[in-house]
């Protein structure tokens, strides 16, 4: 049998970290967050002192570095780093890190060991459904209004509204732009908007959708 894998895509404070996390606990399955990879690399990139715009040097770290993470922790080369990859360092160089194929041929490797690993899960990212599991059980692609995703953002992590949508929107230009696996809606996903919706009626639905999708399979 083929193990469950349902895939969460989309920009940047669209929920999908809360989504996917809920749903996670909601199907009593393994959660993976990619995007915390990514940040991972960077993390270990900055440290290092390197710069995120050396092409050889970030693939390198890239293919070394260890990670070791749980739903809500990462540590990367065994230094906890849960909150520094969340700082404002690290937000702007991460699409740089991300726009890397060396960097991402080895994420993908390590993302489909971790499905193998775990014999399934929910996984999300910005290339989920699209690259790294194109035949997903279930593909979701969340979105939300410009606004909602900056005061997500902020209740978050603090700033201002206005320099944080300027942020967003600068992310997702370059996010939706790279050469390699870009961010898109692949035509067989279910756009979900979780503006104006709780977490609880968002995971119902997807649960709803994953069911039929089993059923019809």
């Amino acid at each position: 049998m083929q193990p469950v894998v349902v895939a969460i895509d989309g920009p940047a404070g669209a929920g999908k970290s809360t989504i996917a996390k809920a749903l996670a606990r909601d199907l009593g399955i393994a959660y993976l967050d990619t995007g915390a990879m990514y940040r991972g690399v960077t993390f270990a990139v900055l440290r290092k002192g390197l710069a995120a715009t050396d092409v050889d040097a970030v693939g390198r770290i890239a293919q070394t570095v260890l990670f070791d993470q749980t739903t809500e922790t990462l540590h990367v080369d065994n230094v906890d780093a849960t909150a520094a990859i969340r700082t404002p360092e690290v937000d702007a160089a991460v699409s740089h890190i991300a726009a890397n194929s060396v960097v991402r041929d080895e994420m993908r490797l390590r993302q489909r060991q971790w499905i193998a690993d775990h014999h399934g899960g929910v996984v999300e990212g910005r290339d989920i459904g699209s690259v790294v599991f194109p035949d997903a059980t279930l593909k979701v692609y969340l979105v939300a209004t410009p606004l909602v995703r900056a005061e997500r953002r902020v209740a978050q992590h603090g700033g201002d509204v206005v320099e944080i949508a300027r942020a967003i929107a600068e992310r997702d230009e370059r996010d939706s732009t790279r050469a390699d696996s870009p961010l898109r809606q692949t035509p067989d996903a279910v756009v979900v908007d979780t503006s104006n919706r709780s977490v609880d009626q968002i995971v119902a639905d997807i649960r709803a959708l994953l069911t039929l999708r089993l059923k019809s399979s």
